[in-house]
């Protein structure tokens, strides 16, 4: 069986912590994130992310999307 990298295991992560965090189903954000272009940046800002308090990813991810989200 094939591993997923430690990027992908990471945004996965992202992903759920700020779709509970926000009480929307994850599938939702994804597609917002989508919408947004957040994810290639979401990707790139990987180094940074995972090395700081997720709630700092979270605030930068809102203030890039001019959130609140709906």
């Amino acid at each position: 069986m094939k591993k997923i990298s430690d990027k992908a295991e990471f945004f996965i992560f992202l992903l759920e912590k700020y779709a509970k965090i926000k009480n929307i189903p994850a599938k939702n954000i994804l597609n917002f994130w989508k919408e947004k272009g957040m994810v290639s940046y979401i990707n790139d800002m990987y180094e940074l992310y995972h090395a700081e308090r997720i709630e700092n990813a979270i605030q930068d991810i809102e203030k890039k999307c001019n959130l609140p989200f709906p």
